[in-house]
């Protein structure tokens, strides 16, 4: 089939390189001129392991395309995905002025029956506010034309996005047009080899079905992040709550990791809306508001601890820590509502330096953070480590879970290590001579003192 997907960020390059790698002809649009250069050159603006590969392969293949021009891609194509980018508000609803923009330009260069399929994370009911567009546009234009919306949310994790594509464990679709329905089943029929992923439903259930999902995982996050607290109070250990809670065949080990909050592009923004849609609708939303509530205090909580231990050691001012990863989680280079920027911040106001390193997030960060002598960017996680007073883990990065830390040690003025991911375990890394904190498991209280 011929699709044009509107907007080159994590989905719509997933989208449009993944339908190209099953045989389809894609166009990927973008008003971002620079954008469309790099990536005629073949670079590509994100890191999404195996995504590099799979663009370079199809548009030598001549299956995927990339251009500005809507003229072009909408006169190519019969399906035009909407991919495009809908932050959060002022008011914490979803901003859909790029969304508008998009279905207004492709309807302004319709001459022919499209299907506009919205692969854009946005509020339920948006299905039935694109076609009001599309009808104003047309009306205005004196044309005539049929056309279907379609509302196709994504799943797709942030470095798993190619897997999460190619091998989903659904595909929704919210049409009311049968043969739209079957239309989209043929689309995705590649992705449906050993059994059948499609779930038919209506738009407005299907754009739901998107919020619904992402406030389950972030809710689990924060129970078990609010649990967290409660070991360290009590002195349990919550690594052993969560095998013994995993271990229940209705709730599953999957997002039962305690850690230093949940950020991203996605959870943050859609609890916003979720939440933001319930309030318009006078409708109260009592657990996610609790959920969001959790997640801003657990963003704070390393920093707590690192005040907490260097308050009988002079204070933060002057102090130098060394932090392990800066993306919000590993696999990319994303830092939106990252936690690294929560405790970053806070160890600046308090007067410390700190030491910074990702392996892939390096670039985002100094795009992000103030350029101040408080601040050094290093090349690897032992330059990190070089005279700091205490290390921080943000992102639990494949490549620390097994270093050399006799040679940490060495390096290191300070001994204490704050695990925000709970990647060690707490009595090797004391044995080993650290004054190590984790993240609701016992902490010797001889520690601070």
């Amino acid at each position: 089939m011929k699709i044009l997907v509107v907007g080159t960020g994590y989905v719509g390059l997933v989208t449009g390189a993944c339908f190209a790698e099953v045989g389809h002809h894609v166009i990927c649009l973008d008003i971002d001129r620079e954008k469309i250069a790099q990536l005629k050159q073949g670079k590509i603006p994100i890191y999404e392991p195996g995504l590099e590969e799979i663009v370079e392969r199809n548009v030598q293949a001549g299956r995927l395309e990339f251009t500005t021009d809507y003229a072009y891609g909408v006169a190519s194509s019969l399906l035009c995905f909407l991919a495009v980018s809908t932050p959060q508000g002022a008011d914490g609803s979803a901003d859909l002025s790029y969304l508008k923009r998009a279905v207004t330009q492709i309807a302004e260069e319709m001459t022919e029956h499209k299907i506009i399929v919205n692969k854009s994370t946005v509020p339920v009911g948006s299905a039935q506010a694109v076609a009001e567009i599309v009808d104003g546009v047309l009306a205005k234009q004196g044309k005539s034309l049929p056309f279907s919306v379609v509302s196709n949310p994504e799943f797709l994790k942030e470095g798993d996005a190619v897997h999460d594509f190619m091998k989903p464990d659904r595909i929704v679709v919210g049409t009311d047009d049968p043969e739209v329905g079957e239309l989209m089943r043929e689309l995705y029929a590649p992705f449906n080899v050993n059994h059948d992923r499609i779930l038919l439903m209506d738009p407005l259930s299907a754009e739901m079905t998107k919020y619904a999902a992402n406030a389950m995982l972030a809710t689990r996050i924060s129970f078990m992040n609010e649990m967290a607290q409660l070991c360290e109070e009590v002195g349990a250990d919550i690594s052993k709550v969560r095998k013994g809670i995993g271990s229940d065949q209705r709730i599953g080990y999957s997002f039962l990791y305690p850690g230093v909050g949940y950020g991203g592009s996605c959870f943050p923004k859609d609890i916003q809306a979720l939440r933001a849609t319930a309030r318009n609708r006078e409708c109260s939303t009592l657990l996610l508001d609790a959920v969001e509530e959790v997640n801003q205090k657990q963003k704070q909580l390393l920093g707590k601890k690192i005040h907490h231990y260097f308050s009988t050691r002079g204070g933060l001012s002057g102090k130098t820590i060394a932090i392990w990863g800066l993306s919000f989680k590993p696999g990319t280079d994303d830092m939106r509502e990252a936690p690294s920027l929560v405790l970053i911040r806070s160890l600046l106001q308090e007067g410390a330096f700190v030491k910074l390193f990702d392996p892939v997030a390096m670039v985002r960060a100094k795009e992000i953070l103030p350029s101040s002598p408080q601040i050094c960017f290093v090349n690897d996680e032992f330059e990190a480590v070089q005279d700091a007073d205490a290390i921080a883990l943000l992102t639990e990065w494949k490549q620390f879970r097994f270093l050399d830390f006799d040679k940490v040690l060495e390096k290191l003025k300070g001994r204490a290590f704050f695990d925000g991911r709970n990647q060690y375990s707490p009595a090797e890394m004391r044995a080993k001579g650290f004054d190590y904190f984790s993240i609701g498991q016992p902490s010797p209280q001889l520690l601070f003192a």
